[in-house]
């Protein structure tokens, strides 16, 4: 998910020290953006509180950032020395290769029923859940409300008139007036989203039933109309997309330098913190509301090589609890993936709370990538690095999307022999 979650900093750390009957190690992602503020925080919290509850057990935890973190994760397992429990953005190859613990043979009952139910199928391989959902985020179109207000304009609610905005806005001089990141960090992400406002059938990566379809004609359609009406116009900034990155983008945007990007919740903290006056609209479709936002969640699980699965389930039920669930979503600005949390948030006064809302509101009815198939995270790293070609000067974008679907269609076939 990199993940549409996380962020850059490059941090590592472990839990509390002291003897103890087991140790148990998680190698986890950063969502921090800064030192003051990475995720090494939260997990040395979490473990020492946990230590200091169960003696028996040390908890050991290494953080990496997004950029890191998957790789790192591979290396040990290939190395044979698999953690015993891993947070990154992809579960069903290790799932498929045996070793990871199915959910049931780790949480409790009650951890399990308290997940939200499409996080729970996402988080499942040939029926049995192995990904164990951790956080999550949807997707809505950010604006500029001073340069919005400079240009004489209103939020788009279709691409026409995101257009017409971002032409009004380049004509007052405002450097990015629509940032399209289709950079390498988080292009899966950017992608989906202008793929599910195509209409005319445009489904995301996949159909109904899970078969790739990413130069479907609506796909197609879609990347010809940004690259035509946005890319070509010089609508999108000085940085070519294919070589724009999420976090550069959600930068230039908390400077006040773009007038709309379409971004989760992180960046709420991080253009508040600048000072940006801001709104927050759904994300616009070709004639109108995009018919689902994209829905992004990052994946716990359990390793079965060091036999641990009663210290890991144990230690991961107390990550469950409502209390822990609420702390880390509003530390970091995403959304639980409880019932229990997310009621709790819903019905908070805390200003985070309230602010979170428009995306949490989404989550029920937003589509999540095909995590589930054991070739998503080949061809997810391909769409980042690819897919910017479609747009760039001299690109093609049915060249491009048909040299993808052949990947897709290639990984496919690998992962299912």
């Amino acid at each position: 998910m990199v993940s549409a979650l996380g962020m850059t900093a490059v941090l590592g750390g472990c839990g509390s020290t002291g003897s103890a009957d087991v140790t148990i190690r998680l190698v986890a992602a950063d969502y921090g953006d800064t030192a003051a503020n990475s995720s090494k925080k939260y997990w040395d919290a979490l473990a020492k509180e946990y230590e200091s509850r169960n003696p028996e057990v040390k908890v050991e935890v290494s953080v990496y950032s997004w950029n890191d973190v998957d790789r790192k994760v591979k290396e040990m397992v290939d190395a044979g020395d698999a953690p015993d429990m891993a947070q990154i953005g992809a579960y069903a190859d290790y799932a498929a290769e045996g070793k990871l613990y199915p959910v049931s043979d780790l949480l409790s009952i009650r951890t399990q029923a308290d997940f939200l139910s499409q996080l729970s199928d996402a988080g499942q391989w040939k029926h049995t859940q192995y990904g164990i959902p951790f956080a999550a985020s949807t997707r809505v179109l950010f604006y500029n409300k001073t340069l919005f207000a400079k240009a004489g304009i209103t939020p788009p609610t279709t691409w026409d008139e995101l257009a017409a905005d971002a032409a009004a806005l380049k004509d007052k001089g405002v450097k990015y007036p629509v940032a399209l990141p289709l950079g390498p960090e988080e292009a899966q992400a950017e992608t989906m989203q202008w793929l599910l406002g195509g209409g005319n059938g445009g489904s995301g990566y996949t159909d109904d039933i899970g078969t790739y379809t990413i130069d479907s004609a609506a796909n197609v359609s879609t990347f010809t109309w940004l690259k035509d009406e946005l890319v070509d116009k010089g609508l999108t900034g000085p940085v070519a997309p294919g070589r724009l990155n999420r976090a550069a983008a959600f930068a230039a945007f908390a400077d006040g330098r773009v007038g709309m990007v379409n971004g989760h919740p992180t960046l709420i903290r991080q253009a508040a913190k600048k000072g940006v006056d801001f709104g927050m609209v759904p994300t616009p479709g070709r004639t109108g509301k995009a018919r689902a936002s994209v829905g992004v969640a990052d994946w716990m699980m359990g390793f079965k090589q060091k036999g641990h699965a009663d210290q890991v389930g144990d230690f991961l039920d107390f990550v469950y609890s409502r209390k822990n669930v609420l702390d880390f979503s509003r530390d970091y600005g995403l959304l639980p993936v409880t019932s229990s949390a997310s009621t709790a948030m819903t019905s908070s006064d805390k200003a985070v709370d309230k602010s979170l809302r428009p995306f949490l509101e989404q989550l029920p009815t937003s589509e999540l990538y095909p995590v589930g198939k054991t070739s998503w995270a080949a061809v997810s790293a391909a769409v980042k690095q690819n897919i910017g070609q479609a747009v760039a000067v001299g690109g093609s974008p049915s060249g491009v999307l048909t040299r993808l679907q052949s990947t897709a269609t290639a990984a496919d076939s690998r992962t299912a022999s």
